[in-house]
């Protein structure tokens, strides 16, 4: 079929900021939008550009949340921000740290909708796992997220938000006056939890934007993954207009395998995901796609997919992260057996491509990947509602 050239959006509904008559939320905003709103709002246009940056200064690098305390900004001022202005973040209803010290925290965003995001401490870096949507539209069958009805995109603040909500819990804003901790608790993000980043992108981009800003929260673009699960039209525009690391759940090496795994691909099949992948502007030895991989019992996990895996993405400059399956409630698959993940990837590597198997972290709180879905939506199926949701029975 032929590859749309149009962006791809859903029809779902992102709420605004905040209603027209109510103060305006600052975080989330890029520095153009930032500049626009202040001048509306009574900045004169010849200081808006110093203003935007001593304000970005104190909401994302020093983690100020009251105007009053920006200090070198006079006292008129900051009384006029805070009558049209909130720098607010999403909040947080529960925190669970697992025995392996991954956090998990239930937030809650406008409209009382809940999503859920994950930090990951490992040696020398600290991962956050961060959610795009309330929810989620794909409905791969292996994945808990994907039995919760999508309900809407998120926002670039509730984006940013949940960053900003991390390093609070962490203590990781700088102390006024203090030396300066280089140490990076928070060092990573992974656009890897509920929704489909690719569906979300304008607020994505606008989200990561502000993340990497050099004079704020400051994480370089290479330490930053978007994950997708095939959405072929937005791809190249991830790299042009983002520039992050790109992320590909895979999961399947035939057709007939990924439709029932990852339904998208039955709009846009391995084939054309593939030639999109080769076209990607930043493909490159030193920035190579990773293709995550699911292993599943007895559905994607024999020597034969592996050998099918390696001729699919000839000439892609990749590694394969291999991801025991993370059970949950009622799930139709098993995590395939420890010594057939290692043969599987034993095959990879000997083909010349790097085949980690990730390490599942967080399982005692449902916190390992696949695994997310906001409490109030966690209501538990059966097992046979589930695999007949999927279209998959399996013995």
């Amino acid at each position: 079929m032929p590859v749309p050239t149009t962006p791809i959006t859903q029809d779902v509904v992102t709420i605004p900021r905040r209603s027209p008559e109510g103060p305006i939320n600052l975080v989330g905003l890029t520095r153009d939008q930032l500049r626009e709103v202040l001048i509306a709002h009574g900045t004169p246009e010849r200081q808006a550009k110093m203003r935007v940056g001593q304000i970005w200064q104190w909401i994302y690098h020093w983690g100020v949340r009251d105007f009053h305390a920006m200090t070198n900004l006079a006292k008129s001022y900051r009384a006029q921000l805070a009558e049209n202005f909130v720098i607010e973040v999403p909040e947080v209803v529960s925190r669970q740290i697992s025995a392996d010290g991954t956090r998990k925290y239930l937030v809650r965003i406008a409209g009382g909708h809940e999503v859920e995001t994950v930090y990951i401490p490992e040696e020398g870096r600290g991962t956050l796992c961060v959610s795009s949507q309330v929810g989620c539209t794909l409905t791969c069958s292996f994945c808990h997220t994907g039995t919760q009805k999508l309900v809407r995109n998120l926002t670039a603040a509730e984006i940013v938000g949940q960053v900003m909500m991390a390093r609070d819990d962490l203590g990781e804003w700088p102390e006024p006056g203090k030396p300066k901790d280089e140490t990076r608790l928070l060092s990573n993000i992974v656009l890897m939890g509920m929704g489909e980043p690719l569906y979300n992108f304008d607020n994505v981009r606008d989200a990561m934007k502000v993340v990497m800003d050099g004079e704020g929260i400051a994480l370089s673009r290479r330490r930053i993954t978007l994950s997708t699960s095939g959405v072929v039209p937005e791809i190249a525009r991830c790299a042009e207009e983002i520039g992050c690391l790109l992320a590909v759940s895979f999961h399947a090496t035939t057709n007939e395998v990924r439709d029932r795994l990852v339904p998208i691909n039955r709009r846009w099949n391995i084939e054309q995901l593939l030639e999109a992948l080769r076209a990607y502007p930043r493909l490159s030895n030193s920035e190579r796609i990773t293709f995550e991989y699911v292993m599943l019992d007895g559905v994607n996990d024999s020597d034969e997919d592996a050998r099918r895996l390696i001729r699919l993405i000839a000439g892609i400059p990749a590694k394969i992260n291999l991801i025991p399956f993370n059970e949950w409630p009622g799930a139709p698959y098993r995590r395939s057996p420890d010594d057939r993940i290692r043969r599987f990837a034993d095959i990879i590597y000997k083909a010349g491509y790097a085949s980690p198997i990730r390490t599942p972290r967080g399982e005692d709180i449902m916190a390992a990947c696949g695994q997310l879905k906001s409490a109030t939506e966690r209501a538990r199926k059966s097992r046979r509602e589930i695999e007949a949701e999927a279209g998959l029975r399996q013995g």
